[in-house]
């Protein structure tokens, strides 16, 4: 069991002794840390708001309540979503003129994972610096609590997911009338949460047939959430038993999407933003584009065939959105699925992907399969190497670092070292003594060549 603290929010799992799992204890403390960060930030302003909203988890409505309450006590007016997206309350969160938000939600993993994903009066994530500060909060227990009088209001709103899906369909780019002529059949696996309330209900006013796959909101994930391709063997299977056009997959709280293509192959992860960044870029004329140093080159690919400049950012979202505000970027990303618009937001958004994607398969005329194939195909490699606690581990990254010095070497987060056909990311763990190594080549089997590779050159500078 586990509870892990970092400067985007705080995700464990429930149950167990407090400080070490994601107990009521740690959810009020918490949420009580980032309401005074939110008041101390706030400090000339009489009426304090705070959007929240939850994915379908089955801890989701407990943290909820312990959440929403702790901010009323700190005399914050809380407006709840009650069952949304991520993206959904990043939206929100600005259209309701609110000081900040809190998404609970472990996003892909396991049903026994919850979480507090911390956002800004801009409805994105925090950065470093004020995660910082709400851990330091946490952990002083410097919080002073409202008296009777001064309690917060506590308002529930209803149907934003529908608000979010009219602010998806005003998108210049998102051509409905093509959509709707394409008649599209789509399988929707939603893993029994908020995407199979939000997805269907895109569909339908698109104008696409839609098949529902495990699209129940009860939280009970009937496979691993996180959508690999060894999780999504049903939705693969039904895809080509309804002879649907493509299938769509979704995680808990719908910021990461994937793709099956009609015959059952997956599009992969990787590939929705290369998708979404061609429809994107071809429609403007160019542009820019960012993705995390750990995504796919296809995107740099296609970038360039637009005529557009392509920048990789350090690991995690709020990186990917400095490095695209700093770019001036029209699309970017992750590759794992999540899809940032600036035209719409700053935030990883599965609806205006679906969108997008859908728009851009309309305007092409060919299957899903064929377009597919219409990227350049690499391959990734994601690995690992265990180390000893005693071994420095940013001793032995600067002296990789050092080693290919005449090659391509980023070394903003970790170190990535690109070669002619192929390249290489090493990370470390930030919670345990481990090297991650992610590797992308022309072939599966060239990629976990590679991956060998650096392992073997690393056991040789520890030894």
């Amino acid at each position: 069991m586990t509870l892990i603290k970092s400067i985007s929010g705080i995700r464990g799992t429930i149950g167990g002794n407090i400080g070490d799992n994601l107990t009521p204890i740690d959810a009020v403390k918490f949420a009580a840390a980032y309401g005074t960060f939110i008041i101390n930030a706030n400090k000339e302003k009489e009426n304090i708001k705070i959007i929240i909203g939850r994915d379908a988890r089955i801890s989701g409505k407990m943290i909820n309540s312990l959440v929403a309450n702790t901010l009323i006590g700190l005399g914050i007016n809380v407006v709840d979503l009650g069952l949304s997206t991520t993206p959904t309350v990043e939206v929100a969160v600005p259209m309701e003129k609110a000081d900040g938000g809190i998404i609970l939600t472990a996003s892909h993993n396991p049903k026994q994972w919850n979480a507090l994903k911390l956002l800004n009066e801009k409805g994105e994530f925090i950065d470093g610096e004020d995660g910082a500060e709400v851990l330091k909060l946490a952990e002083s227990n410097d919080l002073q609590f409202a008296e009777v009088d001064n309690l917060g209001v506590y308002k529930k709103k209803k149907n934003y997911i529908k608000k979010h899906i009219k602010e998806v369909l005003k998108l210049d780019l998102v051509d409905r009338k093509a959509i709707k002529k394409a008649k599209f059949k789509v399988v929707v696996d939603g893993v029994n949460s908020t995407g199979g309330i939000a997805v269907p209900m895109l569909l339908k006013e698109l104008g696409v047939k839609c098949i529902e796959l495990y699209c129940e909101p009860n939280g009970e994930f009937p496979h691993n959430p996180e959508p690999l391709k060894e999780h999504l063997t049903d939705i693969s299977k039904l895809v080509v038993k309804k002879k649907a056009d493509f299938g769509i997959v979704v995680d808990p709280d719908v910021d990461r999407l994937a793709l099956v293509s009609e015959d059952g192959s997956m599009f992969g992860e990787e590939y929705t933003l290369v998708a979404c960044a061609d429809y994107v870029l071809g429609k403007l004329g160019g542009g820019n584009t960012v993705s995390n140093l750990s995504s796919s080159r296809a995107l740099r690919d296609v970038t360039e065939k637009h005529g557009g400049t392509y920048t990789a950012s350090a690991v995690g979202e709020v990186n990917v959105v400095k490095k695209m505000k700093e770019t001036n970027t029209v699309i970017g990303g992750e590759g794992n699925g999540g899809i940032i618009y600036p035209a719409s937001h700053y935030g990883r958004d599965s609806l205006v992907g679906i969108a997008l994607f859908l728009s851009h398969l309309a305007n092409k005329k060919i299957s899903c399969k064929e377009l597919r194939d219409s990227y350049p195909s690499y391959f990734m490699s994601k690995n690992k190497i265990q180390l000893t606690p005693q071994i420095n581990v940013d001793d032995i990254l600067s002296k990789m670092a050092a080693k290919y010095e005449n090659e391509e070497v980023n070394t903003i987060d970790g170190v990535k070292i690109d070669l002619e056909n192929e390249w290489v990311h090493l990370r470390k763990s930030n919670t345990e003594p481990i090297i991650r190594i992610y590797t992308e080549s022309l072939s599966e089997e060239s990629a976990f060549e590679l991956a060998n590779r650096f392992i073997k050159e690393i056991e040789e500078i520890i030894a």
